[in-house]
């Protein structure tokens, strides 16, 4: 492939060798899935649930202003296309396909845009808008699923961080030198949810949170009015996939029991029935991972994302159920492995949900 194309990282070879599901990873019913988040995180969940059989479904936030959908907002007013783009290629029927592969292509000589980004730019304009420039794209690539952005607003996010600093921006607060502490989003007018978004929620049996960026990827989707309630409504199991590490500067420092708070404190209180953390689980007479110290790695920002059993206690005497495996791919510890994931998914799907949740779904 000629320099001048590249693609976007991804565990596109580690989907391909997924095998084919055993007995014990399929569910026993038809289910139906909706993935809440963004990024490079929610694929990894979109493409896991999928190779099990799972319908799946995706709400993405819509508050990317970086790299080349920064540039489509700014220069030609777009709808953001990117994490967009990224989940409706995660749900094509063949990720060989010709087009899929070069719905994800970049141009390094026409500023790193992707295809797919200009082609759900440009279809928002000729289609009428960008929910149908949505389903053309899903057309094209045979998506075994539908993407749907959490709200239509032009909106842009705002953090507060744990220094107490004000940042402006998704790719700003993405890469902030400390850990942050706030989120909201800011609009010209009303904030409104995407009706069909609600409706996706709201008929499933299983939202999934993540993996992803945490303040700007997965809780931005929250901040809309009415996500919060309609997966309170649904009745569905909630599941929160925790990052395996901190890679940009977002949560710097931060264990996966403050990962959990950051959710409880941007409105998702009570509401999370099952947290999957990555934890490499001790051989024979070895100690616990979620006790063991592990060395930091010098001049490095990729932190691993820790848990104790104090934190376990706590996050369950709140009503969520912890399940502590190992979810980091071998080659790039920083993604999930999917064929792990899947692992953990078929353990949520075989656990009987906590109580709170059984109360709630008696509603």
């Amino acid at each position: 492939m000629p320099d001048a194309f590249g693609h976007d990282p991804s565990a596109t070879a580690a989907f391909a060798a997924l095998p084919e599901v055993s007995a014990s990873e399929k569910p026993r019913r038809k289910l139906k899935a909706v993935v809440v988040g963004g990024g490079t995180g929610a694929p990894v969940s979109i493409r896991t649930l999928l190779s099990m059989g799972v319908a799946t479904d995706a709400v993405v936030a819509m508050a990317d202003d970086g790299g080349s959908t920064g540039i489509l907002r700014e220069a030609a007013g777009a709808t953001a296309p990117g994490d967009i783009r990224k989940c409706i290629t995660a749900m094509a029927g063949s990720a060989e396909d010709p087009l899929t592969q070069a719905f994800k292509m970049r141009f390094g000589f026409a500023e790193n845009h992707t295809l797919g980004n200009l082609m759900l730019s440009a279809l928002e304009v000729t289609s009428g808008g960008f929910p149908q420039a949505i389903q053309i794209c899903e057309e094209l690539l045979n998506a075994r699923g539908h993407v749907y952005p959490s709200t239509l607003d032009r909106v842009t996010l705002v953090a507060k961080t744990r220094d107490g600093r004000l940042l402006e921006g998704q790719a700003v607060a993405n890469h902030s030198r400390t850990a942050l502490r706030k989120v909201a989003l800011q609009t010209e007018g009303p904030l409104e949810a995407y009706g069909p978004a609600l409706d996706a929620i709201r008929g499933a049996d299983i939202v999934v949170l993540g993996p992803g960026s945490l303040y700007t990827s997965i809780i931005p989707n929250l901040l809309v009015p009415g996500v919060v309630q309609a997966i309170s409504d649904s009745g569905a199991i909630v599941v929160f996939v925790c990052s395996l590490a901190d890679m940009q500067g977002e949560t710097r420092g931060m264990s996966a029991i403050e990962h959990y708070q950051a959710l409880m404190e941007h409105g998702l209180g009570h509401i999370v029935d099952f947290m999957l953390v990555h934890d490499v689980l001790p051989k024979t007479g070895e100690q616990s991972g979620s006790q063991a110290e592990e060395p930091e790695e010098e001049d490095s920002f990729v932190r691993k994302v820790k848990i104790t059993e104090e934190d376990i206690v706590a996050i369950e005497a709140d009503g969520t159920h912890v399940i502590l495996a190992d979810l980091a791919d071998e080659l790039h510890p920083t993604w999930h492995d999917p064929q792990k994931l899947r692992h953990a998914f078929a353990e949520v799907v075989r656990t009987p949900p906590p109580p709170r949740h059984r109360a709630r779904k008696s509603r």
